[in-house]
């Protein structure tokens, strides 16, 4: 059976997922077959992956790059539940990779806990009988004292794995040795004997500065500091949307890469209330002179080259949000290039039908779309999950693209096309000389469409592009090295 390592924290978005990406690369490095593992996980950023019977299945994203980073390949096991927010208190609850309804808390809790219990163990059990190292990814805090009873990616999971545990927690924010010092005293008993030590993560500044607080630290717990772990951007996929700021606020991805702003391209992404699998536009973030500008729905957009409408839990009333926020006028105005991803695409559409599937009400039957493609979408309670393999030839903002793509679909809904366009991705596609809709996640991870798009923005500015400075690419071993260079790994290799 696998040696499993529990990466847990002192609350939601300490670093857990990097940490434990980390471990993953730096044990396939030393000939140790690893898996990662989270047994339940809240993103609405999720990847397609094969699942044990051999069908298509969906997990969160940090655990699709933890397999990437031990070089094994992903599946449902590693995150058996996935719970996808959709507003209004509920969620739609995945198991081993299959939607099996939405669900509010308590409902879940009372109703389904007991089968996604199941689930996990099932899970774990596999992956531990054919790996030897299992990295399992903890979510927000060990020790929320309300939750130990059916806490399944903390507490459940260290016992039914006697994981040993090391607790991230995060400087950036403050109160470091407070947190660490309070999470280890909530924690119950039995967990707290399996503690192996504790890593302060994402520090600024003179390390020595904080000798006094560890030494202390380590005194009144007993329990060792593995390490100071350096702010770093390992270029990572966000997990959720706590990276993103709230709705009505603006952000922006990409400006930190030297390019003067003058000389930069923008594309404004609407901060979607229901928004999943925004990660599709971290890789053009990661173009040199590229901003990925996040704005409130009622933004003007005359600033951009273009505009990405991404994926939504939830198209439909996101689809209403727009059209209320002025956001529908708005865009009808706007010259630069239009795309649309997986429910982005639906909403650029005329229609969407049996809209009640989609709503949180669940009354609608007919939305009207934003209407830049002639597309009708219809609703149905079927899901479509699967990796897909396209021919691209390129048109509109992807004009001049051409050759094998890959990426993964996920969605429920049906389009179908009503006018002439071009079909660039398939016959599902559709797009005009400046407007693009896809069901494709992942798009922009294959060099050639996000190469053209890039190139198109800056001809169409009439900038010139810079040249290739800045990161495309994740470094898996960047990260490893990242863990390796600044922890005391002697406990997990020795």
């Amino acid at each position: 059976m696998a040696r499993t390592i529990l990466v847990a924290g002192t609350a939601s978005h300490t670093g857990k997922s990097t940490i434990a990406a980390g471990l993953c690369r730096a044990l396939s490095r030393r000939g140790k077959s690893v898996a990662p593992f989270k047994a339940q996980n809240m993103s609405n950023n999720a990847r397609a992956v094969v699942s044990p019977d051999g069908g298509w299945g969906e997990i969160g994203v940090s655990q699709y790059v933890q397999a990437k980073a031990a070089q094994v390949g992903p599946t449902t096991d590693m995150n058996p539940v996935l719970l996808k927010p959709r507003g209004d208190g509920e969620s739609q609850l995945v198991i081993q990779g299959e939607a099996v309804g939405h669900f509010r808390a308590e409902s879940y809790y009372q109703d389904r806990w007991e089968r996604a219990r199941e689930a996990v163990q099932a899970s774990y059990e596999r992956l531990a009988h054919d790996y030897d190292f299992i990295v399992a990814e903890g979510a927000g805090s060990i020790a929320e004292i309300n939750l130990q009873e059916r806490d399944l990616a903390n507490i459940e999971t260290a016992r039914m794995a006697d994981a040993e545990i090391i607790l991230v927690a995060d400087i950036e924010r403050g109160g470091v040795f407070a947190s660490i010092y309070g999470t280890v005293e909530l924690l119950p008993g039995e967990i707290r004997e399996k503690m192996i030590g504790t890593v302060i993560n994402k520090f600024r500044g003179d390390e020595s500065l904080l000798a006094s607080g560890i030494d202390e630290i380590e005194e009144k717990l007993d329990l060792p500091v593995l390490g100071v772990v350096p702010f770093e951007d390992v270029s990572l996929p966000s997990e959720d949307s706590v990276s993103l700021p709230p709705v009505g606020e603006r952000m922006v991805w990409g400006d930190d890469d030297g390019v003067p702003e003058e000389d930069a391209v923008r594309i404004a992404v609407p901060r979607l209330p229901r928004i999943s699998n925004f990660t599709d536009l971290e890789p053009l973030a990661r173009e040199p002179g590229v901003r990925v500008v996040f704005t409130e729905l009622a933004a003007e957009l005359s600033f951009a080259e273009a505009v990405v409408i991404p994926g939504t839990k939830n198209t439909v009333d996101d689809l209403i949000a727009l059209r209320k926020s002025g956001f529908f006028e708005e865009l009808r105005d706007f010259e630069g290039f239009v795309v649309g991803l997986c429910g982005g695409y639906q909403m650029l559409g005329e229609t969407v039908r049996n809209a009640g599937v989609e709503s949180v009400d669940g009354e609608r039957d007919e939305v009207e779309g934003i209407g830049l493609l002639p597309v009708e979408t219809k609703f149905s309670r079927t899901k479509k999950v699967k990796e897909v393999t396209k021919t691209l030839e390129g048109y509109g903002p992807l004009a001049g693209a051409k050759g094998e793509v890959t990426g993964y679909e996920i969605h429920m809904g049906t389009s179908t096309i009503r006018g002439q366009v071009k079909h660039p991705l398939g016959k599902e596609s559709a797009a005009t000389d400046r407007v693009l809709g896809t069901y494709i996640h992942g798009l922009f991870e294959n060099e050639t469409p996000r190469k053209k798009f890039v190139d198109n923005l800056f001809s169409h500015s009439g900038k010139e592009k810079p040249e290739e400075t800045a990161r495309t690419e994740m470094f898996y071993g960047e990260v490893a090295d990242l863990v390796e260079n600044n922890l005391d790994l002697e406990w997990l290799y020795g």
